[in-house]
């Protein structure tokens, strides 16, 4: 299936404290949309609770470009939450998503809708090399995405953030999914269609600070593998009946010195190491319990993913 007719394209880009960089980001996603035959793009900014100037320039952009739409929220909700947001608020036949700081390229959006006229619906951006990252985050990042793949996922391509765009059905497949720990790469996965890849080389943060420290990026790890996996608790099965099996071997063998040998006293060291072993084993399998628990309490209280506090530029296009 080939998409030859003219066509809309949102751009959905999630801002956060980025004012030192917006002005930049949006000239070059101008100029993008200007140069792609036949497409009639719109820009919709979602500000996730920014503290500094960036609501603000968005604003003057808003004011001097008919085709930006500005989604303001009434605090920081977090990435997931701000693209949920932004694909929430799309009407285009296609959506290509990409983050503010210029780490993705935005000429690498012509390339992907011409992938989506050849009939892919899903085209995702494979970052070929990472400029500018520590080899720290570079060896996490390697990680992270072999250990969702030998958990389950295998279908979630490595190397592959948020950067992509979606046909129209994927992204109202999408909308249908209200989960509150969102990893929306897993879930563009999950709802199928069809996927293709186009490499490209990120480049560093044109401006500012990183929004993903360590923490945040443990934490959306962690959403990535609970929410899309029940490994972890086969695993602390396996674990608990592995350490029964030792258990009633070390009952057996005290059973044995009791019956058999004299004189032998008892040392602590056997008791205070077994002590701590089941005691790390059990927190251990409570702290991921309590993970899925904790994630099912989240979702029983049926809260809005996010709230907007201002909507701009939607009133042209209806």
């Amino acid at each position: 299936m080939t998409r030859t007719d003219p066509c809309t394209l949102d751009i959905v880009v999630p801002c956060f404290n980025e004012e030192a960089v917006i002005e930049q980001t949006h000239q070059r996603l101008t100029a993008v949309a200007q140069g792609m035959a036949a497409v009639q793009a719109t820009l919709i900014y979602v500000d996730d609770g920014s503290r500094d100037g960036t609501f603000l320039k968005l604003r003057a952009i808003a004011a001097r470009d008919s085709r930006v739409r500005i989604v303001a929220l009434s605090r920081n909700f977090g990435h997931q939450y701000a693209l949920t947001a932004g694909l929430d608020a799309s009407t285009g036949d296609a959506v290509a998503v990409i983050d503010a700081d210029l780490q993705d390229p935005p000429e690498v959006i012509a390339h992907m809708v011409a992938r989506w006229r050849e009939g892919a619906d899903v085209v995702y951006g494979v970052r070929a090399t990472r400029r500018g990252e520590s080899a720290f985050k570079r060896g996490t990042a390697h990680l992270f995405y072999r250990l969702l793949q030998t958990l389950g996922n295998r279908e979630i391509p490595a190397d592959v953030g948020d950067f992509r765009l979606l046909d129209r059905r994927v992204v109202d497949a999408m909308r249908t999914l209200p989960e509150r720990d969102r990893f929306l790469r897993g879930l563009v996965v999950w709802v199928g269609f069809r996927h293709e890849g186009v490499a490209y080389e990120r480049q560093p943060r044109a401006a500012g600070q990183t929004k993903f420290p360590f923490g945040r990026m443990l934490s959306f790890a962690l959403d990535g593998i609970f929410s899309f996996s029940t490994v972890p608790l086969r695993l602390v099965s396996y674990f608990g009946f592995f350490v029964s099996a030792l258990s009633m071997a070390g009952i057996v063998y005290a059973f044995y010195i009791k019956l058999f040998t004299v004189g032998v006293v008892p040392g602590w060291a056997a008791q205070w190491i077994g002590t701590l072993f089941l005691g790390g084993v059990q927190l251990l399998s409570l702290g991921v319990i309590g993970e899925y628990v904790g994630r099912i309490y989240g979702e029983v209280k049926s809260r809005p993913l996010y709230v907007v506090k201002e909507r701009i530029g939607f009133e042209r296009q209806a």
